[in-house]
């Protein structure tokens, strides 16, 4: 699959880059997308929401009144979760929600979403991005010459580059992360995928 590539300024050039169709060709399973993206959310999560019960609530361990011969229910402690100021009955506890997945199953996760997003022509590809220091006007301005700048779009970088990746923190539609990093999520968040220079050989590589 050919793929045309601009240059820095947004413009495009006479150039044209081939997808390996192994990565970016091939039927989508979207089975294999879904257990990715609940995978990656689940991941997510901190897991340290935490509730006293009644082992660890403050409070004196009397037995508050006698067992029988009050014409009441029998009570033995006053951290009993039914009196005010008494545990939680099955509170959430500290625990992880990270969800286990095959590698192959990952990595045909991704391919799938490459390939929907090349099915969708929402892939292009960026040659010569350098910046000498971050600026948000130098990105914003590659963007409009992209026609991208109202779209939500994920700028993959070959290699880290700290400028760039400055460059568009100020920018909430547009995020740039390393190929290395690139996750299904990542894909099927954005509407448009950027690749910069070789960074869809990084990934071809990975997902071989």
């Amino acid at each position: 699959m050919k793929v045309d590539v601009y240059n820095s300024k947004g413009s495009k050039t006479d150039k044209s880059v081939n997808l390996d169709k192994a990565v970016f060709g091939i039927e989508p399973n979207d089975h294999a997308i879904y257990l990715d993206v609940k995978r990656f959310q689940a991941a997510q999560r901190q897991g340290t929401h935490d509730t006293l019960h009644r082992g660890l609530v403050s409070g004196s361990t009397r037995k508050l009144k006698k067992q029988k011969g009050t014409g009441t229910a029998r009570a033995g402690s006053i951290k009993n979760p039914l009196f005010r100021g008494g545990g939680t009955i099955f509170g959430p506890e500290p625990r992880d929600y990270t969800q286990k997945l095959n590698h192959k199953v990952k990595q045909l996760a991704r391919r799938s979403a490459l390939s929907y997003k090349a099915k969708e022509k929402a892939i292009v590809v960026v040659e010569g991005l350098k910046m000498d220091a971050p600026k948000t006007k130098d990105f914003a301005g590659l963007m409009k010459g992209l026609e991208l700048a109202d779209n939500k779009t994920l700028m993959v970088l070959p290699t880290p580059d700290n400028n760039v990746y400055k460059s568009s923190c100020n920018l909430p539609k547009h995020r740039v992360m390393v190929a290395s990093d690139l996750s299904t999520y990542d894909i099927m968040n954005c509407n448009t995928l950027i690749f910069v220079d070789d960074a869809h050989k990084v990934i071809e590589g990975m997902l071989k």
